[in-house]
C-alpha cells in the first residue's frame, strides 16, 4: 500500500492542488503578482516618457532592491517567529496603501500641480516602500506555503506556485500595455488596487493562523547568522543560489524592454505588454510540462543546461529587429528560467529544516533581489555606457561565461539524482 501510494505522489500532476489552503494560496499568488506585473509595466513606461533615459529604468530596480535586500534577513527572521497569516495580512496591507498613494500621484492633475522632478521622486519613494515590503513578503510566504502543503508534495507545489506567478506575468503585462495604450494609466492602477485588495482577502479569509514553528532562545544577530551558515554549508543551495544571482545580474534584460518596444521596434506601450508577457508564456508552458515531467533526474545537469539556454536566448534577443522574432526568444527565456526556478525552488524546500525555512528564503531573496533589481539598475547603467543593444549582449554573454565557469568547478554534481544530492 506504501508503494502505491508513493507512486500516485509521483505520477498525479494535481495533487497540491487538491488542498484548498494551498488553492487559496495560489490566488492570492497569482492576483498578487498580476497587479505587480501590471504595476511594473506601467510605471517603466511611464517613467522612461518623463525621463527618456535608460538609466532612470534602472534607479527602479534600485530604488526597489535596495530596502528589499537590506530588510529580506530581518524579515526572514520575523517570519519564522511569527504567525505567517498574520504577518502576511500587513505586507500585503501596506503594499496596497503604496499603490493607492501611486494611483493618485501618477494622475496628470497631480503632475500638472506638482511638477515632473517630484512626481518622479514620490513614484521612486513608493518603490523603495514597496521593496521594503518585499524584503518581508518572500521569506513569509516561502514559510507559509511549507506549512500548508506536506512535505512530500514540496516538487509539484513549487511547480504550481511558480506556474501561478508565471501565468499572473504572463496577463498582467499584455494587460497593463494594453490598458496603458487605451484607457491610460489611471486605469491601470484602479486594476492593480483591486488585485492587491483581493488577494489581501484569499489570506484574511481563506487560509488559517499557523503557529510558529522557531521559537527564539538567544540574540537576533546569532539567529540570522544561522540561516546564513546553512546556506553557505549546503553546496547545493549555495551553488544553486549563486548560479542564479550572476546569470540574471547579466542576463537580465527586463529593465530595457521600454527602450526596445520604444526606439527599436517601435511597437509603443502595446507591443511593451506583449513583450513583458512573452517570458512568462514560455515559463508558464514549461510549467506545465513540468509538473508531469519534474526536472530532478538529474537536477544539477538540468539547472546548467537551463541557465546556458537562458544566455543563449538574451543574446538573441539583443540582435533581433523583428518584433515577432524577439517574442519568441523571449518566450525561450522564459522557458529556460522556468526550469531553473523549479529546480531551485525544489532543492531549497526539500534541504531546508522546517525551523529555518523563514530566514534560508530570506538569505534566498537576498540572492533573487541581488540578480534581478540590481541586475535591472546594471543593465540601465551598461546601456547608458555601451548602447542598450551591446549591453544585452555583454549580459547574455556573461551569463554563458558563468554556466562554464561553474560547469568546471561542480562536475561531480551533474550526474547525481535529487535523492543522492539530498544526502551530500
Amino acid at each position: 500500500m506504501g508503494d502505491f501510494k508513493s507512486e500516485a505522489v509521483k505520477t498525479d500532476p494535481y495533487i497540491a492542488m487538491r488542498f484548498p489552503e494551498f488553492r487559496s494560496y495560489i490566488a492570492m499568488r497569482f492576483l498578487f503578482t498580476f497587479a505587480y506585473q501590471v504595476q511594473a509595466v506601467v510605471i517603466g513606461w511611464h517613467i522612461y516618457q518623463l525621463t527618456k533615459d535608460p538609466l532612470s529604468l534602472g534607479l527602479i530596480g534600485l530604488a526597489e532592491a535596495i530596502p528589499s535586500i537590506t530588510v529580506t534577513l530581518y524579515g526572514g527572521y520575523i517570519a519564522d517567529k511569527s504567525d505567517k497569516k498574520k504577518l502576511l495580512v500587513w505586507i500585503i496591507g501596506s503594499m496596497l496603501c503604496c499603490s493607492a498613494v501611486l494611483a493618485v500621484v501618477t494622475t496628470n492633475d497631480m503632475l500638472s500641480l506638482l511638477g515632473q522632478t517630484p512626481v518622479i521622486i514620490i513614484i521612486y519613494v513608493m518603490i523603495f516602500f514597496i521593496g521594503i515590503a518585499r524584503g518581508f513578503y518572500s521569506p513569509t510566504a516561502f514559510a507559509l506555503m511549507a506549512q500548508i502543503i506536506p512535505k512530500e508534495h514540496y516538487a509539484n507545489s513549487s511547480t504550481w506556485n511558480s506556474g501561478s506567478w508565471q501565468t499572473a506575468s504572463i496577463i498582467g503585462p499584455a494587460v497593463g500595455g494594453l490598458l496603458y495604450a487605451f484607457s491610460g494609466i489611471t486605469a491601470c492602477f484602479i486594476v492593480i488596487v483591486t488585485f492587491v485588495a483581493l488577494a489581501l482577502g484569499c489570506i484574511i479569509f481563506f487560509v488559517k493562523n499557523y503557529p510558529a514553528y522557531f521559537v527564539p532562545k538567544e540574540n537576533i544577530f546569532k539567529s540570522l547568522s544561522e540561516g546564513i551558515r546553512f546556506v553557505f554549508k549546503s553546496r547545493m543551495i549555495l551553488g544553486a543560489l549563486s548560479l542564479d544571482m550572476f546569470s540574471v545580474f547579466f542576463g537580465g534584460a527586463v529593465a530595457l524592454m521600454p527602450i526596445f518596444a520604444h526606439d527599436i521596434l517601435k511597437v509603443g506601450a502595446e507591443g511593451l505588454g506583449f513583450m513583458r508577457a512573452a517570458p512568462a508564456l514560455g515559463a508558464v508552458i514549461t510549467m506545465f510540462i513540468l509538473a508531469k515531467y519534474p526536472p530532478m533526474n538529474k537536477p544539477w545537469r538540468n539547472l546548467l543546461l537551463a541557465v546556458a539556454g537562458f544566455g543563449i536566448s538574451i543574446i538573441c534577443f539583443g540582435l533581433s529587429r523583428n518584433f515577432y522574432l524577439t517574442l519568441l526568444c523571449l518566450f525561450f527565456e522564459g522557458a529556460f528560467d522556468s526550469v531553473s526556478v523549479i529546480i531551485r525552488s525544489t532543492i531549497l524546500q526539500i534541504l531546508t529544516p522546517e525551523e529555518m525555512r523563514g530566514r534560508v528564503s530570506a538569505v534566498n531573496g537576498i540572492f533573487i533581489n541581488s540578480s534581478n533589481e540590481i541586475g535591472a539598475f546594471e543593465s540601465g547603467a551598461t546601456a547608458r555606457l555601451m548602447g542598450t543593444i551591446p549591453s544585452v549582449i555583454f549580459g547574455g554573454s556573461m551569463t554563458l561565461l558563468i554556466v562554464i565557469f561553474t560547469y568546471f568547478k561542480t562536475k561531480r554534481l551533474i550526474p547525481l539524482s535529487l535523492k543522492q544530492i539530498n544526502s551530500h
